[in-house]
């Protein structure tokens, strides 16, 4: 991935633009946006979309192999997509007239935003010009599959349906997280539309307002600052680009409206780390909830964000009931490397609370605290961890259960938040924008996260803007 990637774990970022919501989607849960064009394109010659993507699942195959920003069709026959292709490519596919390209490039990152522009107009009398791509500013020139049409071709930009998040095959769904949706209808535009270099970071691409542009007809500007589901201003489907072309949702909710965006990345886990003897879990809803496969092993995540210094606050509710004293959360130092092969707290360098009857915590393979006690189903686990002082505590349900117990030798490491699932346990992580109902809540002393518990006083959420003040 290239360090022009959009908020790379501490990135430090000068932006006077902010954006304040996503939405999460999730492929399990068909969640998508859709609307139906009532009126002639402004063109079917010239359009762009741009949005701010951060990948969830990775392309797995099968039904859902192509993981779809955007997509216009009548049916599966005349249909233009706009896609996440198996493989991790980026993809953009019109089948008649036919034009198409494929990135060799893949992107795989599943930490950072990632801004995608698409600029079509077939007017040009260069063919590489009629389709062309950017990711954070840059135009991919390197493709394994470049046909690009003919002069002054026709798409299918009248085409009945648009979708946001999903395809004319309806099995296609976007996993992660999407903001600043944008679709100008008739208008072939570069990214300098939508985002710029930083000025203190210039290899870091950020997003501009984009308020001011003209949209065109069928031309539409989602923001996702409403958290209703009807198909108008209310909804999370609004158009505020003044075109009022706003979408019906379908199956995604005010809990799905996320404060990780573009301009302030969330701590996620990291379904890239496995472990060769360890299995790696099943991840959805952005990859905050982690559920065991269901086999007699151990499932381990680590985040994608690490620090190692800071005082730094998450949460997470354990949701399946069978085997639910089999759930772990805590730390792991990074330089413990990856894969690993030892379960978590039974290494030198990571500290682990677990979950079981009578339940303990260990630190580098030993017992230090067996104070814990049991829990029960969609219980919330509170995780202060003080790294300028060596020091963890954890708190069930707003109590305290470990009190700054000493971390051992992840002490000085960087080190990152972990879990562990064996069969069928499972949790929801919340880092700040929780992929569950939480009505606590209490965010920290700069104003951000949703929280159950009530943050202690010095700590944060993890996230970019924070880890570039204390992290």
């Amino acid at each position: 991935m290239p360090i022009n990637s959009f908020l790379y774990p501490g990135a430090k970022v000068t932006s006077a633009y902010e954006v304040s919501n996503s939405v999460r989607f999730d492929d399990g849960s068909g969640d998508e946006l859709t609307r139906s064009q009532s009126s002639s394109p402004s063109s079917q010659r010239l359009f762009t979309f741009s949005a701010w993507v951060k990948r969830g699942n990775l392309n797995s195959g099968g039904s859902d192999a192509n993981m779809q920003f955007f997509s216009q069709h009548n049916d599966t026959t005349d249909r233009m997509d706009f896609r996440f292709q198996s493989g991790d490519t980026i993809d953009f596919y019109h089948n008649s007239p036919r034009c198409r390209i494929t990135t060799n490039r893949l992107f795989r990152d599943i930490s950072s935003w990632y801004h995608v522009c698409l600029r079509v107009d077939t007017t040009q009398s260069t063919a590489a010009n009629r389709i062309r791509l950017y990711i954070n500013g840059v135009q991919e020139t390197s493709f394994s599959s470049a046909d690009y049409g003919d002069q002054n071709d026709d798409l299918g930009t009248n085409y009945s349906t648009f979708d946001v998040g999903d395809g004319s095959f309806g099995t296609e769904h976007f996993d992660g997280y999407m903001c600043e949706v944008v679709y100008c209808d008739g208008q072939s535009l570069d990214p300098t539309s939508f985002g710029e270099f930083d000025s203190d970071s210039p290899n870091i691409w950020k997003p501009i307002d984009v308020s001011g542009l003209t949209f065109g007809t069928n031309g539409f500007y989602l923001q996702f600052k409403q958290s209703g589901t009807s198909a108008n201003s209310s909804g999370i489907g609004a158009d505020t680009s003044g075109n009022d072309n706003h979408f019906t949702v379908n199956n995604l909710t005010a809990v799905d409206q996320s404060t990780d965006t573009c301009t302030n990345n969330f701590n996620t886990p990291n379904p890239l780390w496995g472990m060769q003897a360890i299995r790696v879990p099943t991840f959805a809803e952005g990859n905050l909830k982690i559920t065991g496969d269901g086999d007699a092993q151990h499932h381990q995540t680590m985040g994608t964000f690490a620090f190692n210094k800071g005082k730094w606050f998450w949460e997470a509710k354990f949701t399946v009931s069978a085997d639910i004293g089999k759930n772990k959360i805590g730390i792991m130092s990074t330089e413990l490397g990856s894969p690993q092969t030892a379960e978590l707290g039974d290494q030198s360098g990571s500290c682990l609370y677990i979950n079981e009857d009578g339940g303990d915590f260990r630190r580098d393979n030993a017992t230090v605290d067996q104070n814990a006690g049991t829990f029960s189903h969609n219980q919330i686990i509170s995780v202060a961890l003080n790294m300028d002082d060596g020091e963890i505590s954890i708190y069930r349900a707003g109590s305290l259960i470990v009190d700054a117990l000493a971390i051992g030798n992840a002490a000085g490491t960087f080190v990152t938040p972990a879990s562990m699932h064996y069969r069928d346990a499972g949790m929801e992580f919340n880092f700040g924008s929780p992929p569950y109902s939480e009505s606590g809540g209490n965010s920290d002393g700069n104003g951000y996260g949703n929280f159950s518990m009530s943050i202690p006083s010095g700590y944060f959420a993890i996230n970019s803007k924070n880890l570039a003040e204390y992290g």
